[in-house]
């Protein structure tokens, strides 16, 4: 059913101030698609005449999300949508999968594919052997042409021993071969961009970005792939659900 503007309209009689009112329907709204990304929003204007509230009420509304990146304000062009797509934790899927529910195109473009011994870290991380050999493939993620991370991902040559047979899903691969992962162990911290970084994904060097760490495993336990993601946090966040 399309969003209608009268649907945003604050409830007076709550304790709650109309503005954070305004501004929770305005999320659930967006997380719900009821508008895609680089979509304009309503005018404070419009909001504010559709909707009975005064014109600081709707700004200030805006700016909250603004504050939580869901809106970006262009000077002398309006507020528009952030193109920011979320991964729930909850869940495991490939990036691929993630925005083709959300309605957007995945890609990639590969910085290299190759084999090669394990090392240190690697043989630590999949539980392999002194000189297994392992193929990494090391690759910008794309949504609709926009690079969201850098990803970097290495596999034992026992699950993948060509990475050239690797298109734009790596969990598709493994899925045509009977390897889709039944678990994984997820870390996630805040890092910078190096200069390197900046330059793959487009941002000024020192960027907040979001590393993430990833060992998936088969159901008997083995573990099938390390990948370690640099993911630009001005579009691209993690959901967490909790329940009680």
């Amino acid at each position: 059913m399309p969003l209608q503007i009268a649907d945003l309209k604050p409830d007076s009689g709550s304790t709650t101030p109309l503005y954070l009112q305004l501004a929770n329907k305005l999320t659930e709204s967006i997380h719900k698609g009821f508008w895609q990304p680089h979509e304009a929003m309503p005018s404070e204007r419009l909001l504010s005449d559709k909707l009975a509230i005064s014109r600081v009420t709707a700004r200030k509304a805006i700016d909250l999300l603004c504050e939580r990146g869901l809106l970006n304000r262009k000077h002398g062009s309006g507020t528009y949508i952030t193109f920011k797509p979320g991964q729930a934790l909850s869940r495991l899927t490939s990036f691929s999968e993630e925005l083709r529910q959300r309605g957007f195109v995945p890609g990639s473009q590969w910085l290299s594919r190759e084999t090669g011994i394990a090392r240190a870290d690697e043989i630590l991380s999949l539980g392999l052997s002194p000189h297994n050999q392992v193929a990494r493939l090391r690759r910008l993620r794309t949504a609709d042409k926009v690079v969201m991370a850098i990803e970097n991902t290495t596999i034992p040559c026992l699950y993948l021993p060509d990475p050239g047979l690797v298109a734009d899903s790596l969990y598709a691969y493994l899925a045509a071969h009977q390897l889709v992962p039944a678990r994984a162990l997820q870390h996630i911290r805040a890092v910078n961009a190096t200069p390197e970084q900046a330059r793959l994904a487009g941002i000024r060097q020192g960027a907040a970005m979001l590393f993430i760490t990833r060992v998936s495993y088969l159901p008997n336990g083995a573990a099938l792939e390390l990948t370690r993601s640099y993911c630009r946090s001005d579009y691209y966040d993690f959901v967490a659900e909790s329940s009680r």
